[in-house]
This record gives C-alpha cells, sequence and structure tokens, in this order.
C-alpha cells in the first residue's frame, strides 16, 4: 500500500508539470516530483545506503530548483507574468540588447539570463555532468521505480521544460551554446563511465544520463520535435532494459554483480530476448526506435555548421561507440559469459511469470 501511495503522488505531479501553461504549475508538479522520488528512492529506509542516495537526490534537486525559482523571478520581473503563451507573445520585445539586469556594474542581457537559470534547473532535473551524481545512487529504489522515475518521466522533465520554453530559448544564442556544449560532454562522460560500471541497473543509469545528453543538445542545436522524439522512444526501451534488469536480480536472488552473473540466456530465454531487444534499440541497430532519432540528431548537429555543433557531433558519435560497448559487455557478462554464481542460485533461477512478462512484451512492441 505505501509503495502504490507514493507512486499515485508521483503520476498525480507528473502530468500536473506537464500541463501547466504557466510557470508557478510547472513549478509545482517540478517540485512535487521531487519529494515523490525522494520517497520511492527511500522506500527501504532501513537501509543505510537507501537514506544517502534519496538525501542526495534530494539535495540536487534543490539547486536544480532555486536555478528554476530565480528563472522564473526573472521572468515575471521582465515579462509582469508567468503565462506561457503571454511571455512567448512578448519575448521578441524584449530581446533587444537594451533589456538587461545590472549586477556588480555589469550588464547581462536580460533574456540570456532567465534561459540560463532555466536551463539551470533542467541540468538538476535531467542529471547533466556536473549534477549528475544522483542518478546511479537513485538505483536503491525498487526496480519500477528505477524505470518510471529513470526512464520516462522525472529525468525527462527537464528535457520537456526546454522544449516547452523553446520560443523563449530561440531568443538567446548564448543560452542555446551552452545547452548544446554541457549535453554533448554529459552524453561522453556518462558513456565512458558507463564501461566501467559492474552494478547491472547502474550500467542502465549511466545509459539514461549519456541518452540525455543527447537529448539536452538536440535542444542547443534548436531540434526540439527530434529531441522530444528521442525521448519518448527513450522512455520505451529504457523501460524495458530497467524491468529486464529487476527480472534477472529477482531470478538471481536479489544480486545485482555483473561478474557473479553469467550462462543465464539457456535459464531465463524470455528475458534475454527482452533485454536483447531493449539494447538493440539503445545502441541504434537500424530499424529499432532509437535508430531514427539517435541517427537524425547526429545528422543535425553535423549540419549545423558551428563550433557548437561540431563539438556535439564528433562528442555524440564517439558515445555511440561507448554505448555499443557497454550494452554488449551487460549483454556478454550477465547472459553469454560462463556461469560465475553459487549454484543455489542456479536452481532457484527461474524465467519472469505471466505478470511480469506481460508490461516486458508491450515496452519490447514500442521499442522496436
Amino acid at each position: 500500500p505505501r509503495f502504490m501511495c507514493y507512486l499515485s503522488i508521483f503520476t498525480f505531479f507528473t502530468p500536473m508539470s506537464v500541463t501547466g501553461d504557466n510557470f508557478i504549475q510547472l513549478f509545482l508538479g517540478w517540485e512535487g516530483v521531487g519529494l515523490a522520488s525522494y520517497l520511492l528512492i527511500n522506500f527501504w529506509f532501513t537501509r543505510l545506503q537507501a537514506n544517502k542516495a534519496a538525501i542526495k537526490a534530494m539535495l540536487v534537486n534543490r539547486v536544480g530548483d532555486f536555478g528554476l525559482a530565480l528563472g522564473i523571478m526573472g521572468c515575471f520581473t521582465i515579462f509582469q507574468t508567468v503565462d506561457f503563451s503571454t511571455i512567448f507573445a512578448r519575448a521578441s520585445a524584449f530581446s533587444e540588447p537594451h533589456h538587461y539586469f545590472i549586477s556588480c556594474n555589469m550588464r547581462f542581457h536580460a533574456i540570456t539570463v532567465i534561459c540560463i537559470l532555466l536551463f539551470i534547473g533542467a541540468v538538476g532535473k535531467s542529471a547533466q555532468i556536473g549534477l549528475h551524481t544522483r542518478l546511479p545512487d537513485a538505483m536503491e529504489g525498487p526496480t519500477p521505480v528505477s524505470a518510471l522515475i529513470h526512464a520516462a518521466t522525472m529525468v525527462t522533465a527537464g528535457v520537456f521544460m526546454i522544449a516547452r520554453c523553446s520560443p523563449l530559448f530561440e531568443y538567446s544564442p548564448n543560452a542555446l551554446i551552452v545547452i548544446t556544449f554541457v549535453g554533448a560532454m554529459t552524453s561522453f562522460f556518462a558513456a565512458t563511465t558507463g564501461i566501467l560500471q559492474n552494478d547491472l541497473k547502474r550500467v542502465i543509469a549511466y545509459s539514461t544520463c549519456s541518452q540525455l545528453g543527447y537529448m539536452i543538445f538536440a535542444c542547443g542545436i534548436s531540434n526540439y520535435s527530434v529531441s522530444v522524439f528521442h525521448l519518448m522512444n527513450h522512455a520505451f526501451f529504457k523501460a524495458l532494459l530497467f524491468l529486464s534488469a529487476g527480472s534477472v536480480i529477482h531470478a538471481m536472488s536479489d544480486e545485482q554483480d555483473m561478474r557473479k552473473m553469467g550462462g543465464l540466456a539457456s535459464l531465463l530465454p524470455f528475458t534475454y530476448a527482452m533485454m536483447l531487444i531493449g539494447s538493440l534499440s539503445l545502441i541504434g541497430f537500424p530499424f529499432c526506435t532509437g535508430f531514427y532519432s539517435k541517427d537524425v540528431i547526429l545528422e543535425l548537429a553535423y549540419t549545423r555548421y558551428t563550433i557548437s555543433g561540431n563539438f556535439a557531433f564528433w562528442l555524440g558519435s564517439v558515445s555511440v561507440f561507448f554505448t555499443s560497448y557497454y550494452s554488449f559487455r551487460l549483454l556478454f557478462l550477465t547472459f553469454l559469459a560462463p556461469t560465475n554464481s553459487f549454484k543455489r542460485d542456479i536452481l532457484r533461477c527461474h524465467d519472469a511469470p505471466i505478470l511480469m512478462a506481460i508490461p516486458l512484451i508491450l515496452l519490447a512492441l514500442g521499442s522496436i
């Protein structure tokens, strides 16, 4: 009952932040999602590691929320409203250089300051480089929570917010350059870190971080629709990977270390098939959903012919190879390597029951 209660809080606040037509409603939903994620990560509250992870998630979120709150205040100061349609309609009038904030006897272009503050909010929520540390630690929660928070809803709120405020960001080329650089560095950094992880769920968490980098730099090169397209595709294949990982962990008596697995392809054929579909979609294998969105993002970055566009293209292209490496490493160590676990775990090992299999099949259909 407690789990379903927290989940209901989460699913109440998520549509609230998405459907709002003003910054106040978006901010309330944003804060509610942060609170619900704290409760869900700390679900097993007797575990010290879960407590630490939840507190870290809360503190990192606070940094982002502070930036978002300042951005909203800046919006209200300049536009005298928090309504999206009014702000976007009046943005062109305030994009001139003579609208500025003064701090320490220096002038800062008002729209650029507002956009960068809003982007700090997105960095905190979407786990970009610098504030990414909460994401792998948040794996302490139950696996469905990982699938919900780190695949479809919470971490993509930052990307959604940038796409929602795109008419505002378009008047600030400097903010878009910052967004592109941060997104590209995140995709590269998270992919290189994912290679070195041995925990099954942590590898998938770093891959989430890397894919969010792609979405952010797609926004930075002014291709918001492609970014949201990748967000949708990512929600399907990442939830599939998390739930398949949960199925493996459940079968292996709560063992999460990939080095202590191996040879599970014959014991868990269904889970192996689901994990394979999710991994192929993640690495952008031709004719899977991930292929279409990821490929378009890299093509668009290449055709920008700007320094930031080229930077994003090259880092994104290198990250693709790392993504393929850690995905196949995960598959190999878990399912194809020689068996390296206790005999009692192998004897108890069983494939996903029908209730666990149905959501996996539905997500697999969305990933192909």
